[in-house]
């Protein structure tokens, strides 16, 4: 069957660089691009932290300018679809509009999770998931006195951080034992730990939230697991986010912590690929399926999706890649250190310029390197290139990492 007509649900970061890559690689059919949120598609990461501080405006998130879907001949839709048609294949709005494809790209991401307590509905408390989102919440943060920050994931660390810096005094209420732990080592933890004492933020660890409190209706205090009240008038939640995968699996595609894509990024149905956060797919850098919440899985599985679609179909096997911004620390992380059993320091936690080699079974599977951007870069290389570091060389006197990269590029 000809490629004429590629529909692609959902415009965040994802949906809009399928549209792109497409046009780059030469695709000349009808592009469909379908989001929910009025406006171009604009970029998420910058809502909890720079966003917030004022430091970017709205113009500056979007990933382009409003004429250039139409110069690219892109058609924008905003809708929310309610249905797929794998027989006839069409998607249906809610609105009732059916619009046809060739070819079908999920790029629905995720959405929030919320809090399952009493009081989560009262008026401040807040997720961070959209700009209607930042835009509500910007005031209040300029405002708040005492701020409460429901998990010590990224995204809450970021927002604790741009709270502080406004001057509220923020607590951070974490079920866990140490920040990021999701997705950090313990060397590195200790780090922001560190970090976020010194901006004013209390963080306090092995803690449940019982209870939202309020008067008339808005939030006034948290109550914590273990009975203490702690006084809020702004509550903000980041305690991780859920697939959007129900459109899938109400088409009948496989939905298993994502929805189930092959090597390809196809789903069981040769008509359709799904891409982003929303998708479970093979990685063979933790030889398990795997769901990733990041704009580097995003940009890369869309172009990977582009690319097929063109005639040009490879696996799937981009390196995963993150980076978070607080304050004046930036971390970036290559790889991923699920399941790594030994860590090698290089570097300086006390002046926060810090390398931390994460190996599993004597193998080198990530590095986080907080405020050392070059280092970021030469692990990235490293560790696509599989590279034999041992952590027996990594930990000796002197280890540069730039300088270990070159020397397997030479080899390579």
């Amino acid at each position: 069957m000809s490629l004429n007509n590629v529909v692609i649900v959902g415009a965040g970061q994802a949906g809009y660089q399928v549209a792109a890559s497409l046009r780059q690689e030469g695709f000349a059919g009808h592009i469909v691009l379908i989001g929910d949120e009025a406006g171009v598609p604009y970029q998420r990461p910058p809502l909890s932290k720079a966003y917030l501080l004022g430091k970017v405006g709205s113009a500056a998130l979007r990933f382009r300018p409003p004429e250039w879907f139409d110069q690219q001949s892109v058609e924008r839709v905003q809708g929310s679809v309610t249905m797929i048609d794998r027989g006839a294949r069409c998607v249906e709005l809610a609105s009732g509009e059916r619009i046809r494809y060739d070819h079908l790209v999920l790029a629905t991401g995720a959405r929030n999770r919320v809090p399952v307590i009493p009081g989560a509905d009262l008026d401040g408390v807040f997720g961070i998931r959209t700009l209607a989102d930042a835009d509500a919440l910007a005031p209040r943060v300029a405002a708040a006195r005492h701020v409460v920050v429901i998990g010590a994931g990224f995204i809450g660390l970021e927002f604790a951080a741009v709270a502080a810096a406004k001057g509220g005094a923020v607590h951070v209420v974490e079920l866990g034992t140490r920040p990021m732990a999701r997705a950090l080592s313990a060397p590195m933890s200790e780090l922001f730990s560190a970090a976020h004492a010194s901006w004013g933020v209390t963080l306090d660890f092995g803690q449940t939230v019982a209870n939202i409190v309020g008067a008339d209706g808005k939030v006034t205090g948290v109550e914590t697991g273990d009975g203490r009240r702690l006084p809020a008038d702004l509550v903000v939640y980041g305690i991780g986010v859920i697939p959007n995968a129900e459109l899938a699996a109400d088409a009948g595609l496989v939905v298993d912590n994502g929805i189930r894509v092959n090597a390809q990024l196809l789903t069981a149905d040769p008509a359709i690929s799904a891409i982003g956060d929303a998708v479970s797919f093979p990685s063979p850098h933790c030889g398990a399926p795997i769901r990733l919440e990041s704009v580097q899985n995003a940009v890369d599985q869309a172009r990977n999706v582009a690319a097929r679609l063109m005639g040009k179909p490879l696996p799937y096997i981009a390196l995963p890649w993150f980076w978070t911004d607080q304050v004046d620390l930036k971390l970036q992380i290559a790889g991923l250190s699920d399941g790594h059993d030994e860590t090698v320091l290089v570097g300086n936690a006390e002046t926060r310029q810090l390398n931390v080699l994460c190996f599993r079974q004597g193998s080198l599977v990530a590095v986080e390197s907080c405020n050392r951007p070059a280092d970021h870069m030469a692990a990235r290389k490293v560790l696509a290139r599989a590279a034999p570091l041992t952590s027996q060389q990594a930990a000796e006197p002197g280890f540069d990492l730039k300088a270990y990269e070159a020397s397997t590029r030479e080899v390579a």
